[in-house]
């Protein structure tokens, strides 16, 4: 059984030996790894999109690690808390699976009977998830043209990934709630003051979208020490930090001994009114 949808006609999608297919003929065929690639060429802006290889294998060294293990943890608790007994969760931006596998994990150990499926648009992101997680549903696929039925999520998880709001509206069924984590003002903090000469706080603020209701907003915040190179040295190459600090700042993270920094996340959880 799968989630997701043709991405060219809409129709379902059913099993077929060694990939998915829809009633039109549209056929996709499975990876070795498991998942399926439902990202046509008109929605690809680059020849790879997403992040590339050296960032997916930064953040999953990080994570399995398990410096992010509270906001995991929370995210279970959230699952758990506003799913019924066979929920169907999807992960908009499921990276390497890090959160999808532990979500899904909470709710089996809950006594639920949750299909959890996930996609990125990073192919390398997606590579390392099915690896990691081979019993979730996923696929290379953007946010902002899902391939996924109307209204046939009840949970639904972005962490620190496009807001795509109109998407994540017509995909939840109504009822159904969707959990959206950012970084709070100080996430990162002493990283920036290193990379920086003059950081400032990520901006805090409440926005409602239409079609939406407010449940709740949950903090998770306490601080990591990172007493060797490889650990600041992935944390930094897993952000975009990597991408646009310069040459001084990157002199000053590679001749820290040790590094203590705020960890900051809000978790804005909405619920599907209309």
């Amino acid at each position: 059984m799968t989630i997701f949808r043709c991405p060219l006609c809409g129709g379902p999608l059913f099993e077929v030996p060694g990939g998915l297919r829809c009633p039109r003929g549209h056929r996709f065929d499975r990876a070795r790894e498991g998942y399926v690639h439902l990202l046509p060429v008109g929605q690809k802006h680059s020849l790879s999109p997403g992040d590339d290889k050296a960032m997916v294998s930064a953040r999953r060294a990080f994570l399995d690690r398990g410096w992010y293990a509270p906001l995991r943890e929370e995210l279970e608790h959230l699952a758990v808390k506003y799913t019924g007994g066979e929920p169907v969760v999807l992960d908009a931006g499921c990276g390497e699976g890090y959160y999808t596998q532990g979500v899904r994990q909470a709710l089996l150990s809950a006594g639920k009977a949750p299909h959890a499926a996930g996609f990125d648009i990073s192919k390398f992101a997606v590579q390392k998830a099915a690896r990691r997680c081979p019993e979730l549903d996923l696929a290379v696929a953007s946010a902002y043209h899902m391939p996924v039925g109307d209204g046939a999520v009840d949970l639904l998880l972005n962490v620190f990934s496009p807001l795509a709001i109109e998407e994540f509206r017509r995909v939840l069924k109504k009822g159904g709630c969707y959990l959206y984590v950012v970084p709070a003002a100080k996430h990162l903090w002493e990283l920036k003051e290193v990379l920086y000469d003059a950081p400032y706080p990520n901006e805090e603020k409440e926005t409602p979208y239409e079609g939406f209701a407010y449940r709740e907003i949950v903090p998770v915040s306490y601080t990591v020490h990172l007493s060797t190179q490889a650990d600041i040295q992935a944390l930094f190459q897993m952000t975009p930090y990597a991408w646009k600090t310069p040459g001084a700042g990157k002199a000053r993270l590679a001749a820290l001994p040790s590094l203590d920094c705020q960890i900051d996340f809000r978790v804005h959880i909405f619920q599907r009114e209309s």
